[in-house]
């Protein structure tokens, strides 16, 4: 059986996945009323939290593999990779960002002291680095949906944006059958290189109405999610990580996701069609 820490964008889609695959799948969540359509699906819902490491142990037990997904904070996922090894799970796919020690963003540090973890516990593993997520573009919805037009400090910046839904699916492939691809990284990405101003272009075309994209400073896209009602410590990394995508950062497209899934990763004109009603 797998078992899949959390049933956010990524968890999500790779626990609908694996049970159209007919493989046996657990999800751990925190609230279980909110996954009723991951039990519908056939999922079996394990209740615990990733800050209690006894729930953690009753999830892992009987698990084979498990995909490691969640807000990235390491105390959590540190306590998933413990109970795993001690459960004697074989194989751990852990979905991650393009991680880096020093990095002046906070949780890319965390996700090297996490990788870092990973290594030592000497489970076998597959990383998979995604590029920024179509679905950040969904945080704009109300915004586009009030005044048509949104602003960011990411500038011209271009980034090969993956669909979380792209994520699962390659999560549930590797997870499905994980023997080949112990100690490997995948670098995940959507197909082309799109820029806030591409974004624009397709929402436009989309909702039949002129969309704006407005270049903004790091104070002022910083202040402007804090407002929002974002917390300060992620407006902050937030911020960080837009400016860097104006510098190039992020401008990197692999062709890791159909190589993986037989398949052409979404575009952004197939996820914009999709959430179409989320922009409205």
């Amino acid at each position: 059986m797998i078992l899949v820490t959390t049933a956010g964008k990524v968890g999500s889609e790779a626990v609908l996945l694996l049970g159209q695959r007919g493989v046996p799948v657990r999800a751990l969540v925190r609230n279980p009323e909110k996954a009723k359509a991951l039990a519908d699906a056939g999922a079996e819902i394990a209740a615990g939290d990733l800050d209690a490491p006894a729930s953690i142990d009753a999830a892992v037990a009987g698990i084979t593999t498990v995909v490691l997904v969640s807000p990235g904070v390491p105390a959590q996922e540190l306590n998933v990779i413990r109970s795993a090894a001690h459960a004697g799970v074989e194989h751990v796919v852990k979905v991650t960002s393009n991680a880096s020690a020093d990095s002046p963003i906070a949780r890319r540090r965390w996700q090297t002291e996490i990788e870092a973890g990973l290594t030592a516990s000497g489970l076998a593993h597959t990383l998979l680095r995604s590029n920024a997520y179509l679905q950040n573009v969904l945080t704009l919805a109300p915004a586009i949906a009030k005044t048509s037009g949104f602003g960011s400090s990411a500038g011209q910046g271009r980034v090969g944006m993956i669909d979380a839904r792209d994520v699962g699916a390659v999560a549930a492939e590797i997870a499905a059958s994980p023997a080949s691809h112990g100690g490997k990284t995948y670098w995940l990405t959507g197909p082309e290189l799109i820029s806030n101003y591409d974004v624009a272009v397709v929402l436009s075309k989309l909702l039949g109405r002129a969309i704006t994209y407005r270049e903004l400073s790091f104070e002022e896209d910083r202040g402007s999610m804090i407002r929002a009602g974002v917390p300060e410590l992620i407006a902050e990394m937030n911020a960080q990580a837009f400016s860097m995508i104006a510098d190039g950062d992020a401008e990197w497209v692999t062709e890791d996701v159909p190589s993986l899934l037989g398949r052409p990763a979404r575009s952004l004109e197939q996820f914009a069609a999709d959430y179409a009603s989320a922009f409205s």
